[in-house]
């Protein structure tokens, strides 16, 4: 609080300086009286009021890469932030366009106490240290154009956060233990080339080839059984997986059909076993179990199996809604900081692999998010590691010419809540785990 004036000899012989001294008080009196309290906390909203849902998980993701904690407000204001105060994230909020409120001590203690009121649904995560983000991508080695439209790259990018790039060189080297979480996307783990030679230019296959040779593999597809593996042991290590459209499906495959050929005389040149489809072993899977493998159309656009709920359809515009599952935030909080999001009802998109089957998936996996007929958003645990499928390409995605697609410029999509669950994983593991209740 500012001292008082130091005037008492002079106001009482000088009636001008009294008349300053008088003046000067009530200014200083009216200053104390208006000024604010000081802010010590930050809230980002994710409710509708937030401008940009997506950049503000880039907020939450440089205050832990700057050694700050983060709480993560589970069901309150669509899975709101709060961070201690400094001009440097009230900058970089204002820079980002993200919203944000400042609160006092007494604001933030208050807003707590409410949120562990045991007759809401609701509770407060601390998120501490900043998890090292991987994502797994040709464009590593190959020209790969069609990756410019994988969704984890696009929002990562548009949320400002960092992330390093590998493939299968580096997994097979054993590079995967350096990071905390790994994302996979549109990626074939059977050695089929995507099952559409259209999406994969020549110099592609060349690129798989000679990684399979370079790392003494006869074939692509013992090559990317070997890299399936590792990032299971990756998992079951205590790493974050994170998987979308067919990457999901065909790291099953492959896991379940190790030791089998079940690639077409089309890809490798030689015949597949006859028998393969008998010999499959779900135990070595993720989430899938007593799934069907699909014909190979001859090098042309298929799909792998009748895990995908939408086999034999390709790519396509969805016109239906799917729906998140309501999780209790004190006793099932992973899949709650997972499902957080300013609206339960989605929109629905497609890709090679859209949705899952509901009898393909394991009864030990939990399902976050369903279609009328499919489930769309999985997770499970898998040794000290963790998991979750999402099915689908591009959740606001639109469909490009052939067999393209154009990437989605997130500029006009600040507020996809398809697009938040993605963000959701990238964030949860900087969360103390916590086992599920139910």
């Amino acid at each position: 609080m500012p001292s008082l004036p130091v005037c008492v000899y002079t106001c009482q012989t000088n009636p001008v300086m009294k008349r300053l001294s008088l003046f000067l008080l009530v200014s200083w009196a009216i200053a104390c009286w208006a000024a604010p309290a000081r802010a010590n906390s930050i809230l980002i909203p994710m409710d509708d009021q937030q401008t940009d849902h997506l950049k503000a998980y880039g907020i939450a993701y440089a205050v832990l890469q700057a050694d700050g904690d983060v709480d993560w407000l589970l069901n309150y204001r669509g899975g709101s932030f709060l961070i201690d105060f400094s001009t440097k994230f009230e900058s970089e909020c204002r820079i980002r366009g993200v919203s944000f409120q400042l609160l006092t001590d007494g604001g933030a203690a208050s807003l707590k106490q409410q949120l562990a009121n045991p007759d809401q649904n609701t509770d407060v995560v601390a998120l501490h240290k900043a998890a090292k983000i991987v994502v797994y991508s040709p464009i590593k080695t190959s020209p790969a154009a069609f990756e410019n439209t994988d969704a984890v790259l696009l929002v990562l990018t548009y949320a400002e956060i960092p992330y390093d790039v590998v493939y299968d060189q580096e997994i097979l080297s054993g590079d995967l233990p350096k990071y905390d979480w790994l994302h996979l996307h549109h990626e074939d783990f059977t050695g089929q080339f995507g099952r559409n030679l259209n999406r994969l230019s020549p110099a592609d296959v060349k690129a798989q080839e000679a990684i399979a040779k370079q790392f003494g593999y006869a074939k692509v597809s013992q090559m990317k059984l070997a890299v399936a593996k590792a990032i299971k042991a990756f998992c079951a290590g205590g790493g974050y997986l994170f998987a979308m459209c067919s990457a999901t499906e065909t790291l099953d495959i492959a896991l379940a059909a190790e030791g089998l050929d079940i690639v077409g005389s089309s890809y490798d040149g030689d015949g597949e076993d006859a028998d393969g489809q008998a010999k499959l072993d779900f135990s070595k899977t993720f989430a899938f179990q007593n799934f069907k493998l699909e014909s190979d159309y001859g090098g042309g656009f298929s799909t792998f199996s009748d895990i995908n709920a939408t086999a034999g359809g390709g790519y396509g515009q969805a016109s239906g809604y799917f729906q998140l599952f309501n999780f209790s935030a004190r006793y099932d909080v992973v899949p709650a900081m997972l499902t957080q999001n300013h609206e339960n009802v989605i929109k629905e998109f497609f890709g090679q692999t859209t949705a899952f089957r509901k009898a393909a998936v394991k009864s030990n996996v939990l399902v976050m998010g369903e279609g009328k007929t499919s489930d769309r958003y999985l997770y499970g645990e898998l040794g000290r590691g963790q998991w979750t499928f999402y099915g689908g390409h591009d959740p606001e995605g639109l469909r490009g010419g052939g067999n393209w697609r154009i990437p989605t410029d997130l500029h006009l999509h600040p507020h996809s809540p398809g697009y938040r669950l993605i963000l959701n994983n990238v964030l949860f593991p900087s969360a103390k785990k916590k086992k599920r209740k139910t």
